[in-house]
């Protein structure tokens, strides 16, 4: 199987403010589902809550247990705390901006590194400017699509490393702003909790350690990051998922949904797809991650060249921040 040299270019704009337009002019009142859900910070506690207490549990315990703990329960923890400093991202919990910040870093602690502030500047420029390589750090780089292909070795690596290949994207995404003193607190944060954790040996924090990297890499849960926009169905460019992974990932999965409206939060997301079934169900979606990681990994006709890319950024300034 010949592999791929370059990414899909479309010459047109981003689908989803198009789709957002149809859709409220033929179901007007999908309006009403926009707006917070404060009670998620009760499940973000919870989330902290779990991890923190398998820390304690496993301080003691041998390494197989702490190794199966960290890929059966804290992967699935931390993946669901990821989609919570999403939510904060998109501000969809509190009226305040501030307020959505901190809940973001406190969902962070136990993911380890210092993520949640990043995360919502540039996630945010995702959604304004998705396909565009300049601003959209969800697309790989050229140097990693050209080193990771379609080869099954180098889609094993890649997920296994995943957190550091998207660092190595943010110097390409020279437009957005890296640092400021929001930044500064996330890291500081992080710096007393992993010392705090340091205090309780090495295998609490080796479970944490762990957990992070399942929750977003060579496990079924890494396939999300796959579902989301790599081309599977064609050049269908963005792909909702809906199996039974979004019960305990807080919806996550109804993608072309949150994209559409991104200021839904994640409990309403379901109802914009029953409100407006003719829009998504003509859609081409996934419904098992575990299948789709599995055929990431073998098909050679899905590479990290499998993405749109697109100079068009329309008429979006780049301090947009999708009201809708």
């Amino acid at each position: 199987m010949p592999s791929k040299k370059e990414f899909v270019y479309s010459e047109t704009s981003e689908p989803h403010r198009i789709r957002t337009k149809a859709i409220l002019r033929e179901h007007p009142h999908i309006r009403k589902l926009i707006g917070k859900n404060p009670t998620t910070i009760f499940a973000i506690a919870a989330l902290v809550l779990i991890q923190l207490l398998l820390t304690w549990l496993l301080a003691e315990s041998s390494w197989w247990l702490i190794i199966a703990a960290a890929y059966f329960i804290g992967a699935f923890a931390d993946h669901s705390l990821f989609v919570m400093i999403h939510e904060c991202a998109h501000r969809l919990i509190f009226k305040s901006r501030n307020a959505n910040r901190l809940a973001g870093i406190f969902a962070n602690m136990p993911l380890i590194f210092p993520s949640s502030v990043s995360f919502e500047r540039y996630h945010i420029k995702h959604h304004s400017f998705q396909g565009v390589h300049d601003l959209d750090g969800d697309l790989p780089n050229h140097w990693e699509a050209k080193l990771i292909n379609n080869y099954f070795i180098g889609k094993v690596i890649w997920l296994l490393f995943y957190p550091f290949f998207q660092l190595f994207r943010l110097s390409r995404l020279k437009e957005i702003k890296p640092f400021d003193g929001w930044v500064v607190l996330n890291f500081a944060v992080q710096a007393v909790f992993v010392t705090a954790i340091c205090l309780f040996g090495v295998k609490g924090f080796a479970f944490l350690v762990l957990s992070f990297f399942f929750s977003v890499g060579l496990h079924p849960l890494g396939a999300r990051w796959i579902q989301e926009h790599y081309l599977t169905h064609g050049e269908q460019e963005t792909y909702s998922y809906y199996g039974a992974f979004n019960s305990i990932s807080f919806n996550v999965g109804f993608h072309n949904e949150h994209h559409d409206f991104p200021s839904v939060p994640w409990n309403k997301l379901p109802k914009i797809r029953s409100e407006a079934p003719a829009f998504y169900d003509t859609l081409a979606y996934h419904t098992s991650w575990t299948k789709l990681f599995f055929r990431f990994l073998f098909d050679k006709e899905i590479s990290l060249y499998s993405r749109i890319i697109r100079k068009n950024r329309g008429k979006v300034a780049l301090s947009d921040e999708l009201s809708v």
